[in-house]
């Protein structure tokens, strides 16, 4: 497994960032590193998915107060069984309860001795993805989604034990899960615990499985989710919707569904946090004389007044044309940046006129000799 880079280096933020820069550097990092800017570049995807892996441990408090405490072993499962350097291999989970570790060299004695096996136990997060169009994004939507998830056994309610049966505490470990060994060693007797045989680890005994589920009490199966897309959503970023994920296990609470959202480019528009630009061609005469322009916006076309004299890369504002800011009130402006389209193929007649009216051309006072057209091909 390769070495990962500490998540706060990854997004180039201290340790004790508060949630408001780590989504500040978040959005940064993840526009420089975005596949569409950048396509067929192994590099830049993969930092992209680094980015978004650490935004999504940093943005959630416990995820993030878990890998503050232990690193990467705590919320990555696979992460210490990789390195096989500290921690002997052992991940970290909200699943796994660190007094089983101890308690497996120790013979019990750390915090309760080790998980109880029928306690309750959440269930797994679900990771989606979404992609929506630019208008979607700016204004919010509503998107409706087959999500497969882990569901309690609708026949056995989750027992595992067919109907007019329940499951029996197993007999050999008293319903624990685990069964004290001792062995004899160079060092003297050793207690550990291992999880039991008779019973797999789960304390009970299931005599009729359920015909259903086979006895696992627990189903897969596909749910309609109707997700709410926010307004001013940003391209990465991730939709939480709590207890949309695998159900518990013995009365735990559900997991959560995570959508990660991914925006699809627009035909002229470009986003700018919650602004957003749009280049607007016109021609050297409408440049010079002035025009009503009709200019798309995220609402429909607007009508604008193009003063004359307009130089090329001007750029003017339609307040409030932009989008919706996320979580909040108001909205971005649309920024025009005007285009002068100058002709490459002129009659000998055209050209004939443009250069007596070049001549003619009396330019400001203090600038300089050039002639009227110098400016243009200047740009």
């Amino acid at each position: 497994m390769p070495e990962k880079r500490d998540y706060y280096e990854v997004l180039g933020v201290q340790k004790g960032a508060s949630d408001a820069e780590i989504k500040r550097a978040y959005h940064k990092t993840a526009k420089q590193y975005h596949p569409d800017l950048h396509p067929n570049d192994k590099e830049c995807e993969e930092k992209f998915k680094e980015c978004n892996e650490a935004y999504e441990v940093l943005s959630d408090p416990d995820k993030k107060a878990r890998y503050d405490q232990f690193g990467f072993a705590g919320v990555d499962p696979n992460y210490a069984a990789g390195q096989g350097g500290y921690g002997g291999g052992f991940g970290f989970d909200g699943d796994i309860d660190l007094g089983d570790i101890f308690s497996s060299f120790f013979g019990g004695g750390f915090g309760s001795g080790g998980r109880n096996p029928n306690a309750p136990r959440r269930g797994r997060d679900i990771k989606i993805s979404l992609s929506i169009t630019f208008e979607e994004a700016a204004k919010g939507c509503k998107k409706n989604v087959d999500v497969p998830r882990v569901e309690d056994c609708s026949e056995c309610a989750g027992t595992g034990a067919a109907k007019g049966t329940s499951p029996k505490t197993c007999p050999q470990c008293g319903g624990r899960g685990v069964v004290n060994v001792q062995q004899r060693t160079a060092f003297g007797v050793m207690n550990s615990q291992h999880s039991c045989t008779n019973c797999g680890g789960t304390g009970k005994i299931i005599e009729k499985p359920c015909p259903k589920c086979s006895g696992k009490g627990k189903v897969r199966r596909k749910n309609k989710v109707e997700i709410n897309v926010p307004a001013g959503i940003d391209d990465g970023q991730v939709i939480n919707m709590r207890g949309h994920g695998d159900s518990g296990f013995n009365g735990g609470q559900n997991g959560d569904l995570k959508i990660a959202v991914s925006i699809k480019k627009h035909k002229y528009f470009e986003r700018d946090g919650f602004n957003v630009w749009y280049d607007k061609h016109v021609s050297f005469i409408e440049a010079i004389l002035g025009a009503e322009l009709k200019v798309p916006t995220l609402d429909g076309d607007v009508k604008y007044t193009l003063p004359a004299g307009t130089q090329p890369g001007e750029v003017f504002k339609l307040k409030g044309k932009g989008i919706e800011r996320l979580n909040s009130i108001g909205r971005g402006d649309e920024l025009v940046r005007i285009v002068v389209d100058i002709p490459t193929t002129l009659s000998d007649e055209q050209k004939a006129l443009l250069l007596q009216f070049d001549k003619s051309y009396t330019p400001p006072k203090g600038g300089g000799k050039e002639g009227f057209f110098d400016k243009f091909k200047k740009k």
